[in-house]
C-alpha cells in the first residue's frame, strides 16, 4: 500500500544550530544528546529510519523565505526561548564532526510550550498543478475516459469498504477469542482460590496476563511505528487538513495499529477498539487508491491517475468514514463524522462515494461475523460495538418534563469532559518532558496495566454487590456471594468495555448497587484519563461511553427512588449519560447524534441525544478545547481551523508573507537550480517563475510556479538543453514520470550533475503551473486565510500592482496567528 510519505528531511542537515554558551563544566558533545528530543512528535524516530533509505538532506520544507518583516522574522536557528529556558534542536542525527566543535548544555528535561509552531511538518498540495503536461493529458481524454475514471473511483471506494470491514471483523474476532480465553482462565483460578484461599495469587495472574499482552502491544508501537499510538484521529484530521504527518498512512502503520489495538483491549486497559478503526480505514484507502505499495516495492500499474494529493485526500476521507461505519454500524454517521471531524474539504460528488464505502464496510463486517458465527447471511452484527435495541416500551419512552434533566446531564457531561481533557493535557505535557524514551514509554504502559488490573480486582473483592444469576451474564464471578448469585461489580470490571456498556444500557433495574456505579465511575474516569496518550494503539470512544453510562445509570437510579416516579428507567439515562460524556470529551455533535441513533436502532431518542450533545459541547468549550484539538496543538502542528482568528482584521498579506522569495527565470541555468535546491538558506518547496528580470534586486513579473519535486524529477531525467544558447531540444517527459516518483521523490543529494551539465539550461515553461493563485499585497489576512484553506493551497504568491512577486504565503505564515483570551497572538516557530 502507498502512503503520503513526507519527502525525506533536508531541514535536519541544513538548519544551523545556535547555542547559548554554557559554563565550561556543563558542556557536552552534541552527538551525546542527539536523541534527547525524539519523543516529542507523533513519528519520533522517523529521522533515524529514513536515513537508512535515503541520504540525509532532502525534504520539502513548507516555509518559503527565511526572513520576513523585522517584527516577524524567525531565524533558521533551532534556538528558541520559553520563559527562562533555552532549547536547541537536538534532532540532528549526523555523525559528530570534531571540526564543528559544537557543544550544548546538558538538559534535564525537554521544555515544551504550546505557544510554538513546529517547522518540521510539511504541507500537502490539494491544488492541482495545471501545467502544460496536465492540460494536454486532459484534452486528449475523451468523455468515455472521464466516465471510466469515475467508475474507477467507485470501484476504489467499494474496495476500501470491503477491506475496512474485513479488518474490523478480524480485530473483533481476535479480541473475542483471546479475551474469552483469558477470562475463562481467570474465572477458573478465582473460583478455585475463593474456596481454598490465596486470592492474591489470582491478582498476580490477572496482572501478569494483562502485562504480557500490553508489553507486546506497546513494544511494537514504540519500536516499530510510534505514529500508530493512540486512536489516530488527530493525525488523520491533520492529514485531511493538509498537513503531512510522516508514516501516518503507511502499510507498516496499519499492521502495528491492528495488532496493537487487539493486544491493548485484551490487556484490560481502559481503551476501545473503535477509534483506531478510523485510522485503519484511512491507511487502507491511501494504499488502495494508489494501486501500489511503496513499502513492499510492488507496483500493480493500477489507478495511476489518482497518484496525487488531491485524489488521495478524497479516498482517505472515505476510508475514515468506512472505519466509523465498521466500528459502530452507522454508515450515515460515518459520512457525517468524516465531514464534521475529518475532512477539511468537501464536495457533493464525494458524499455519495463516501456513503457507498461506509455501506459496503458495514455489509462486509456483517457478512464476516455471520460466517464466523456459523450463521452465514445473518446480517445482525452491524458494528464492533452493538448498543443493543432500545425497545419502545413504557419506561424507555421519554416525556417533555424529562428534557430539562437531559439538558442538565449534557452540561454535567461537558464539565466532566473538560475536566478529563484538562487532566490529560497536563499528563501529556509531563510525558513530553520526562517520558520520551521508548523503554520508559513501554514501562509506563505496563505500570498502567498493572494498576488497572489491581484496581479492578480490589473493587470486585471489596464490593459485595450480589445479584441473582441470569443467562445474560458473561463470565459471572461468585466470589463471596451465595449460590445462584454473582458479583455485579465483576460485570463492569471483569469484561471487555463493549460488553460492559451493553450491560449498563440493558440490564434490568436493580442490577447494580449505587455504590458500585459511583466507585466504578470515579476509578474508570481516572484510569481512562491516564491511559489515553500511552504508547499503545487504542481509542477513547468506548471508555467515554462507559464512564457516561455508569454515572447516567446512577442518575436514573436516584431519580427512580423519588416517590411516584415510574418513568426513570436506568438504561435510558445510561444512554444519555454516555452521549453526554463522549460529547464532552471529543466535542462531536451532528455525527455523534446519528451514530448513537443508528447504534441503538431507535430514532425515538434522536431529539434528547441531540440536546445532550449540544449542551455538552457548549459547556465543555467554555472551559477547555476538545481532546483531539488539544493533542494537535500540543504537537505544534500548523493546523488551519474553519475560520481565521476573529481579531485579525488589522493584518494584511504584506504583514504575514515571507520575503524575500527565491525565484527562477522561465529558462534557468542548471547550476543555479542545483545550488538553490542544495542551499540550506533556500530550502523551499515552491518557487515562483518570473520574467522581465532586469536587476537581481528587483522582483520579476510572475509567470508561473514550480515545485521542488518537479525540479528534482527534471534534474533526474536531465531535461535540459545540451549547452546554453543552443536550440531547445529537451527529452519529452510525461505526467507518468512525475506520478511514478510520487510521493517519495528522490533527495537532491542523489542527483548527480557534471560540471559541463551545470552550464546547460532548463526550460520550465512546460512543467510550471502558469496560473498559480495570487493575492495583492494589501489583501486582508482573513481573505487570504479563507482562500488558502478553502482551496487547499500550499503556496499563495503575493504580487504588487504590476504582478511582480513581493512575497509568498504558506501554511505556517497563517497558522502562527491564533486567537487567545488576550486577543490575537503570534506563535514562535521552532524545530520541535
Amino acid at each position: 500500500m502507498s502512503s503520503s510519505e513526507a519527502e525525506e528531511k533536508e531541514e535536519e542537515q541544513q538548519q544551523p544550530i545556535a547555542v547559548v554558551p554554557p559554563p565550561p563544566a556543563a558542556r557536552v558533545p552534541l552527538h551525546n544528546m542527539a536523541n534527547v528530543s525524539k519523543k516529542v512528535s507523533w513519528s519520533s524516530h522517523d529521522r533515524i529510519e529514513e536515513e537508512d533509505d535515503f541520504p540525509v538532506g532532502e525534504s520539502t520544507p513548507l516555509l518559503n523565505g527565511t526572513s520576513g518583516h523585522p517584527s516577524r522574522q524567525f531565524s533558521n536557528s533551532a534556538l528558541f526561548r520559553i520563559g527562562r529556558l533555552s532549547t536547541v534542536d537536538l534532532g540532528d542525527d549526523r555523525p559528530y564532526n570534531m571540526e564543528r566543535e559544537m557543544e550544548v548544555p546538558v538538559l534535564t528535561e525537554i521544555p515544551h510550550n504550546e505557544k510554538l509552531l513546529s517547522l518540521k511538518y510539511e504541507s500537502l498540495d490539494y491544488d492541482n498543478c495545471e501545467n502544460q503536461l496536465f492540460m494536454d493529458e486532459e484534452k486528449r481524454m475523451s468523455h468515455l475516459g472521464f466516465q471510466c475514471l469515475e467508475v474507477k473511483r467507485w470501484v476504489v471506494c467499494g474496495m476500501i469498504g470491503i477491506l475496512t470491514g474485513l479488518v474490523a471483523c478480524f480485530i473483533n474476532i481476535m479480541v473475542e477469542l483471546i479475551a474469552g480465553e483469558k477470562y475463562k482462565v481467570l474465572k477458573r483460578d478465582i473460583d478455585t482460590h475463593s474456596v481454598q484461599g490465596g486470592l492474591c495469587l489470582s491478582l498476580l495472574l490477572w496482572a501478569a496476563l494483562n502485562a504480557c499482552f500490553v508489553l507486546i502491544g506497546s513494544s511494537i508501537v514504540a519500536f516499530v511505528e510510534p505514529v500508530a499510538a493512540g486512536s489516530g484521529i488527530p493525525q488523520i484530521k491533520c492529514y485531511l487538513n493538509g498537513v503531512k504527518i510522516p508514516h501516518v498512512v503507511r502499510l507498516k502503520t496499519l499492521l502495528v495499529k491492528v495488532l496493537g489495538v487487539i493486544l491493548s483491549v485484551v490487556g484490560g486497559l481502559a481503551v476501545g477498539k473503535e477509534g483506531p478503526m478510523i485510522h485503519s480505514g484511512a491507511v487502507i484507502a491511501a494504499g488502495i487508491s494508489q494501486g501500489r505499495s511503496t513499502s513492499l516495492k510492488k507496483d500493480f500499474k493500477m489507478f495511476e491517475y489518482f497518484r496525487r494529493d488531491t485524489e488521495k485526500r478524497d479516498f482517505v476521507s472515505a476510508g475514515a468514514a468506512a472505519g466509523v461505519s465498521a466500528a459502530f454500524g452507522a454508515p450515515v454517521g460515518g459520512v457525517l463524522f468524516s465531514l464534521e471531524e475529518g475532512a477539511s474539504f468537501w464536495n457533493q460528488l464525494l458524499t455519495w462515494r463516501i456513503f457507498f464505502a461506509s455501506m459496503i464496510s458495514t455489509f462486509a463486517l456483517n457478512f464476516g461475523m455471520s460466517v464466523y458465527k456459523n450463521k452465514t447471511g445473518d446480517l445482525s452484527s452491524p458494528g464492533l460495538i452493538n448498543f443493543g435495541k432500545f425497545e419502545s416500551k413504557e419506561g424507555l419512552l421519554y416525556n417533555y418534563f424529562e428534557i430539562p434533566i437531559f439538558i442538565l446531564m449534557g452540561a454535567v457531561g461537558g464539565v466532566l469532559g473538560a475536566l478529563f481533557n484538562t487532566l490529560n493535557y497536563w499528563l501529556t505535557i509531563f510525558r513530553i518532558r520526562y517520558i520520551y524514551n521508548r523503554f520508559q514509554q513501554v514501562i509506563e504502559a505496563i505500570l498502567v496495566t498493572i494498576v488497572t488490573a489491581s484496581v479492578s480486582f480490589v473493587m470486585i473483592y471489596f464490593i459485595q454487590d450480589c445479584q441473582p444469576l441470569s443467562e445474560d451474564v458473561d463470565h459471572p464471578l461468585q466470589l463471596f456471594c451465595g449460590d445462584g448469585e454473582y458479583n455485579s461489580a465483576a460485570t463492569a470490571f471483569f469484561n471487555t468495555p463493549e460488553r460492559s456498556v451493553q450491560s449498563l444500557f440493558h440490564d434490568p433495574p436493580g442490577s447494580y448497587n449505587p455504590l458500585t456505579l459511583g466507585l466504578f465511575t470515579l476509578c474508570y474516569f481516572l484510569l481512562a484519563c491516564w491511559t489515553y496518550g500511552l504508547t499503545v494503539s487504542a481509542g477513547v470512544f468506548i471508555p467515554s461511553l462507559l464512564i457516561g453510562a455508569a454515572w447516567g445509570r446512577l442518575t436514573g437510579i436516584f431519580l427512580g427512588k423519588i416517590p411516584g416516579v415510574t418513568w426513570a428507567d436506568p438504561g435510558k439515562y445510561a444512554l444519555m449519560g454516555a452521549a453526554a460524556q463522549l460529547g464532552g470529551i471529543v466535542r462531536m455533535t451532528l455525527s455523534l447524534t446519528v451514530i448513537m441513533v443508528e447504534a441503538t436502532g431507535n430514532v425515538t431518542y434522536g431529539l434528547p441525544i441531540m440536546l445532550v450533545l449540544m449542551t455538552a459541547k457548549l459547556a465543555g468549550d467554555y472551559f477547555m478545547e476538545g481532546l483531539y484539538d488539544i493533542h494537535i496543538k500540543l504537537q505544534s502542528v500548523p493546523f488551519l481551523h474553519w475560520e481565521p482568528p476573529a481579531t485579525s482584521h488589522s493584518l494584511a498579506a504584506s504583514g504575514v508573507m515571507s520575503t524575500p522569495v527565491t525565484c527562477f527565470k522561465r529558462i534557468e541555468k542548471v547550476g543555479r537550480v542545483m545550488d538553490v535546491l542544495n542551499d540550506a538558506r533556500t530550502n523551499h518547496n515552491g518557487f515562483p517563475v518570473v520574467e522581465d528580470v532586469r536587476d537581481d534586486n528587483q522582483p520579476g513579473r510572475l509567470c508561473g510556479l514550480i515545485l521542488r519535486s518537479q525540479l528534482i524529477v527534471l534534474l533526474k531525467h536531465k531535461v535540459f538543453v545540451e549547452r546554453a544558447h543552443s536550440l531547445l531540444r529537451q527529452r519529452k517527459l510525461k505526467l507518468k514520470d512525475f506520478r511514478d516518483a510520487y510521493p517519495r521523490f528522490p533527495p537532491i543529494q542523489s542527483i548527480h550533475v557534471s560540471r559541463d551539465e551545470r552550464d546547460c539550461m532548463m526550460d520550465l515553461t512546460e512543467f510550471m503551473n502558469p496560473t498559480p493563485y495570487t493575492v495583492p499585497e494589501d489583501c486582508s489576512f482573513q481573505r487570504v486565510f479563507r482562500l488558502f484553506r478553502a482551496l487547499g493551497l500550499r503556496h499563495l504568491v503575493v504580487v504588487d500592482s504590476r504582478n511582480r512577486v513581493v512575497g509568498i504565503v504558506t501554511r505556517k505564515d497563517l497558522a502562527k496567528y491564533r486567537e487567545s483570551s488576550q486577543g490575537l497572538e503570534e506563535l514562535q516557530m521552532a524545530q520541535t
